[in-house]
């Protein structure tokens, strides 16, 4: 199976009347030369990983080499302890485990790249949070993570995930994409219905900048895995209840990639641009040098 975008990916679901996840695991299986059954586990064992890494990361509040992050999971677990988040417990589920996963991978501990280290907190803290609130089964689960992973499969045919080529919108705007499908998928969504849920999310995320303060996947990476984790799913409930997008998925894709081009290269993982040359990140820079 050649599947190079979400239209041949369509195409094909309708064709054989399949799901996205049934097609992907077929074309995995394909290309690595094994069983459906080993893709499957394969894939259990990177959603277990994924789960262990929320679990790593909720129990610890050790701070990074730079001193600067590592403890805002801990803070935002008692903050919710004392008080209910306004948008309810999935809200506060997916703040809470995309901090823990991306401060587990500040840490130098065990995370799924999902599509980067990055962006690791997004796809993650989004399924296991659905999950937990509707008592999805872990195959469902592990449905979800396999159409996840063939969104991100199909956008890099066109652009490589790295905000060094095409800033943060290709990292933790992707990431949001691929979580964005997967609960579609886990709630019942067709074909149709999870495309929608990655343009959505996609197209609104477009020019995001990738600016790390002095080089480190910290300031501003980290939140942004909670940011995008809560758009993720706002871009599913939207094209759950039946709205479009007026740009179709491929033209999305496109546009993230000419973005991408166009982006200045002092905004693309250089530290030269953006928030990583403010006063307080020069200040910080200077410091953090000083010290070590």
């Amino acid at each position: 199976m050649n599947i190079l975008s979400f239209d041949d990916l369509l195409k094909l679901c309708e064709k054989e009347n399949k799901s996205i996840y049934e097609i992907a695991q077929e074309n995995e299986a394909n290309m690595a030369e094994c069983s459906v059954s080993k893709v499957r586990f394969k894939t259990f064992e990177n959603l277990k990983a994924m789960k262990d890494a929320v679990k790593n990361g909720l129990k610890s509040n050790e701070k990074s080499i730079s001193n600067w992050c590592g403890d805002d999971c801990d803070r935002v677990q008692k903050s919710f302890q004392n008080r209910d988040s306004l948008f309810g417990k999935v809200f506060e589920n997916i703040i809470v485990y995309s901090l823990a996963t991306a401060e587990e991978n500040l840490r130098m501990g065990r995370i799924v790249a999902c599509p980067t280290a990055g962006s690791c907190g997004i796809v993650p803290s989004v399924i296991i949070s659905v999950s937990e609130e509707k008592n999805i089964s872990e195959e469902i689960q592990i449905d979800a993570l396999i159409t996840a992973g063939i969104i991100g499969l199909i956008i890099s045919n066109k652009v490589q995930l790295a905000g060094a080529v095409a800033g943060c919108q290709a990292e933790c705007g992707v990431a949001s994409a691929m979580a964005a499908g997967s609960v579609v998928q886990m709630l019942g969504g067709t074909p149709k219905q999870i495309i929608e849920a990655v343009t959505l999310a996609l197209k609104n995320i477009l020019g995001l900048t990738c600016d790390p303060v002095c080089g480190l996947v910290e300031v501003p990476c980290i939140k942004r895995n909670s940011f995008l984790g809560v758009h993720a799913v706002t871009a599913a409930e939207l094209a759950l209840s039946g709205v479009k997008s007026k740009i179709p998925a491929d033209e999305v894709v496109d546009t993230l990639k000419i973005t991408g081009q166009l982006m200045s290269p002092l905004l693309k993982e250089t530290a030269q641009g953006g928030l990583s040359k403010t006063k307080t990140a020069i200040e910080l820079e200077n410091k953090l040098f000083k010290n070590n």
